[in-house]
């Protein structure tokens, strides 16, 4: 809004500006934002915002965003991973394929299902079923730091 419509342009030489001459129109009586929320506006916080104040739980310092991430896949879903190429060479006796499961996104071999394809598997975590299927099949395992 310009200057020229506001209240203030209006009401110059009137002593009070219309706010009386007791009250004295202050800028923010109550306190600005979310002032006053344990004081004189404690009604209002414990009725629309119960909770908002005071502590819960434990501090955990240094927490680090995933320390957990492992991403899994099953022995049966190997295959899936192998190249067409590859799997044609394999099938005619060559060198066995690599897999390189970080690269796919993935940090842990477990050992449900059926291994279709002998191929060697680099992995950061392998099960031990995962492991002992992959040599029964042919294949091997490497693991990755």
């Amino acid at each position: 809004m310009p200057t020229r419509f506001k209240k203030t342009r209006k009401m110059r030489g009137h002593t009070y500006q219309g706010y009386g001459r007791v009250g004295k129109h202050k800028k923010h009586p109550s306190g600005r934002g979310n002032a006053g929320g344990q004081h004189q506006h404690r009604l209002n916080w414990d009725k629309y915002h119960p909770g908002y104040f005071g502590k819960v739980g434990m501090r955990h310092y240094h927490k680090k965003a995933n320390p957990q991430w492992k991403p899994t896949i099953n022995v049966s879903q190997v295959a899936s991973l192998i190249p067409a190429a590859d799997l044609a060479a394999t099938k005619k006796g060559d060198l066995l394929p690599v897999v390189d499961l970080l690269a796919h996104g993935y940090a842990k071999l477990l050992g449900n299902g059926r291994l279709q394809v002998p191929c060697i598997v680099k992995a950061r975590y392998v099960s031990e079923r995962a492991e002992a299927k992959m040599k029964k099949a042919g294949g091997a395992i490497v693991l990755q730091a």
